[in-house]
C-alpha cells in the first residue's frame, strides 16, 4: 500500500511541476516525530504544503492529529495548507482545511464536500488570503 502511495505523490508531483510548482516529496512525512505534509510546492509567491490521500470512494477521513500537523509545519514554514485528494479516473481535487467537514474524531471529505473542491487552475489562481 505505501508503494502504491508513493506512485500517488509522484503523479501529483508530476502534475505541480506541469502547472508551475517546483515540488518535492517529504521523506519521511507520516512516520517523523516533526510535523511535515507529504509534498511542498511553491512558484515562487505561492508556497504549499500538501497531504496527499487517495480512495476509491468516498467518504474520506482524516484524524485531527493529521490536520494538527499539516497546520503547525504551515504556520511555521509559511505555506498554505491542503489535502490533495485522487479518486479512481478523476482528476486531483485540493481541499483548504477551512473546507473540510468535520467529525467527532477529526475531519472528512464526502461527496458535498468533494463538490467544492479546487482543481489544479484553482490552485495556480488562489490569492493567499490573510486572517486578520
Amino acid at each position: 500500500m505505501k508503494s502504491k502511495g508513493s506512485r500517488f505523490e509522484r503523479d501529483l508531483i508530476e502534475e505541480l511541476w506541469k502547472h508551475g510548482f517546483a515540488a518535492v516529496r517529504v521523506a519521511g512525512s507520516g512516520v517523523s516525530h516533526f510535523p511535515c505534509p507529504d509534498i511542498v510546492a511553491g512558484n515562487g509567491e505561492k508556497f504549499l504544503a500538501i497531504e496527499v490521500k487517495m480512495r476509491t470512494s468516498l467518504p474520506l477521513y482524516i484524524s485531527e492529529e493529521e490536520v494538527e500537523k499539516l497546520k503547525k509545519f504551515s504556520e511555521v514554514f509559511g505555506a498554505e495548507e491542503f489535502v490533495a485528494l485522487k479518486l479512481p479516473r478523476k482528476k486531483w481535487r485540493f481541499f483548504r482545511l477551512a473546507d473540510l467537514a468535520e467529525t467527532e474524531k477529526g475531519y472528512r471529505v464526502d461527496e458535498e464536500t468533494y463538490a467544492k473542491g479546487m482543481d489544479i487552475y484553482d490552485l495556480k489562481g488562489l490569492e493567499q488570503i490573510k486572517l486578520e
